[in-house]
Parts: C-alpha cells; sequence; structure tokens
C-alpha cells in the first residue's frame, strides 16, 4: 500500500559524525514543519541501498537521504534495484549533511537545514539524467548508477586513497586535499581507447578524466562544467598527459569553471560511452571508488524525481 508520509534515510557518519550530531535538530525542523516522517540509519557501508529497496517494497513513495555524496549514490541505487515501481514515482529529497555535497549544487539545495526542510514541505520537483556504468572487480563486471561524476585515472585513485582514510577513522575536509597531493606525487599517466557513441573519440595517454550527468565533484571542483543534469547527454572530460608542473599550474582552473581553457583537455557528449585502458585504471562514482575498467557509461534520460531548492528555478 502506497505511503505518503517520508521514509528518511540518515547516515550517521556522514561530514565526520554530523549526520547523527544534527539529526535532533532536522527531525525538530520537520516535526514544526508537519512532515510526517519515518527515520532509518544506516549502520554499514551501502546499507541506505538495502534500506532504500526496502522502503519502496513496504510502500514509501518519497525518501530523504540524509548525508553526503555517497549517502545520495546508495539511495538512487536502490531506487534502481527495486522493481515494484517506476524510478520517477519515487521522490528524492537531500538534506546535505556530507563533506563534499556536490550533488546539491545542481538544484539550489541550502545546506541550512530549515530551508532545506522548506523545500520538503514545498515538494517541487524536477527529472534528472543517470549514467547506468559497468565496470570490473576481481574480473566480474558489475553495475552501479551514477547520480552525478564518474572519475577516471587519477581522480580514481585520489578517491580510493580518500575512502581508505576514512575507513580507516579519519575525518575531516583535509583528508581530501592530503589525498590528492600524495596521489599527484606517485601517479602515472595510462593509456585510453574511448569510443563515443559508437566512433573513436580518442586513442593516448591520459592523466585523468571524468564523466558527468553533473557539473561539480570532488567538493567544489568543476570537471564537467558544461553538463546539463536533463539534457540526455553525459559530458566526458579527459586531461592528456601533461608535466606535473603545468599541471600544478593550472589546478585551479577545475574549480573555477574554466578547464576547458587547457590546451591538453579534450571534451564531447554522447549517450554511449566506452573505455578501454592498458594497464587497467581505477573508477570512482559519485564518490565511491568501485573497480577497474573497462568502462560503458550508458544514459537513462529522466529516471529520477528530484526535489528542488526553494530558490531554484523550474524551466
Amino acid at each position: 500500500m502506497k505511503n505518503d508520509s517520508w521514509i528518511v534515510i540518515v547516515n550517521p557518519k556522514a561530514g565526520s559524525g554530523r549526520g547523527l550530531k544534527d539529526w535532533p535538530i532536522i527531525s525538530n525542523q520537520m516535526y514544526n514543519s508537519n512532515l510526517k516522517f519515518t527515520c532509518l540509519f544506516t549502520e554499514h557501508k551501502y546499507h541506505a541501498i538495502e534500506l532504500t529497496v526496502k522502503a519502496i517494497n513496504d510502500g514509501f513513495r518519497n525518501i530523504v537521504a540524509i548525508g553526503g555524496d555517497g549517502t545520495i549514490h546508495e539511495v538512487v541505487n536502490g531506487i534502481f534495484i527495486q522493481k515494484a515501481v517506476p524510478t520517477t514515482d519515487i521522490c528524492l529529497a537531500v538534506i546535505p549533511a556530507g563533506t563534499g555535497n556536490d550533488w546539491i549544487r545542481m538544484f539550489g539545495i541550502s545546506k541550512t537545514y530549515s530551508e532545506a526542510v522548506q523545500s520538503l514541505v514545498e515538494k517541487r520537483t524536477v527529472l534528472q539524467d543517470v549514467g547506468k556504468v559497468s565496470y570490473y572487480e576481481t574480473s566480474v563486471q558489475h553495475t552501479r548508477y551514477m547520480a552525478n561524476v564518474a572519475g577516471l585515472g587519477y581522480d580514481a585513485v585520489v578517491n580510493l586513497e580518500y575512502n581508505n582514510l576514512k575507513d580507516d577513522g579519519k575525518y575531516g575536509k583535509s583528508l581530501y586535499l592530503r589525498s590528492t597531493f600524495h596521489t599527484f606525487l606517485k601517479f602515472t599517466p595510462k593509456k585510453f581507447r574511448i569510443k563515443t557513441d559508437g566512433k573513436l573519440f580518442y586513442e593516448g595517454m591520459v592523466f585523468s578524466g571524468a564523466v558527468g550527468i553533473g557539473k561539480y565533484n570532488g567538493g567544489g571542483m568543476q570537471q564537467t562544467p558544461e553538463a546539463i543534469f536533463d539534457d540526455g547527454l553525459m559530458d566526458l572530460t579527459i586531461i592528456k598527459k601533461m608535466s606535473k608542473l603545468r599541471i600544478a599550474r593550472n589546478f585551479k582552473l577545475l574549480y573555477s569553471g574554466n578547464i576547458y581553457n587547457i590546451p591538453t583537455v579534450i571534451h564531447t557528449q554522447a549517450s554511449k560511452i566506452e573505455i578501454e585502458t592498458w594497464p587497467e585504471t581505477r573508477i570512482e562514482i559519485d564518490g565511491e571508488a568501485v573497480g577497474t575498467s573497462p568502462f560503458v557509461f550508458e544514459m537513462v534520460p529522466q529516471c529520477i524525481r528530484v526535489v528542488v531548492g526553494s530558490r531554484y528555478k523550474i524551466k
């Protein structure tokens, strides 16, 4: 039976424990806004996927994720794994409590809890695209759904080290910066062969790459600055092999949205992207380090219904 109240999935470890610490504040604001809700806490990695599937099977159609980009990634994958209803029947809202909070930038969702809760009350929604991504783990092919940005090569190795540090119990915004520079010193480019919509796009040495539904990742970086979340296309950015000195000099362009001003950066858009590498290289999806090449990205257009922020202008 359909349940019109909200199921709230809280990641207590998000934002160095902010998800747990701030839940009493958030829940009080939801209660005072006359929102009906049931709360569930994640207890381990990928638990949000399980909780999402069960909630939908139990009749819930409105889901609030309280956490960061990793929590959103798990909830979105849960929405796709369940087979009870079409994915567009589910309404996804987010109250940000993570470290990077990149996905919310697309939709004008406020980091202020009272404003984020107000967006639940208003419940204005848009449909966003999602990327279906295949990759390998120990020679076995796996599939994930990408709500924001996937990183390849250097970007993915940075993310792997960052996640390993978090798994070891370390927290703080400096962790990502630490991982960035530590990986930078030891990383070597890989050979890529990339096909977009069935045609060869690039073959050669690659330092790093990104495939985006959204514009932002890595805590505000813009590796796919021209991406539009509902245009039916994925944006692909490739940083070719270049000297580490040149990379360091241009690093600020990752944050300004001017990465395409670098001559050794190429980009395109496509509904299907196929990537082979030699040797194999890693991938991260929405900030989660998941596996290795080869990769296939396929567009799933306008398939997730998202609650936007109060200030977001719906076209």
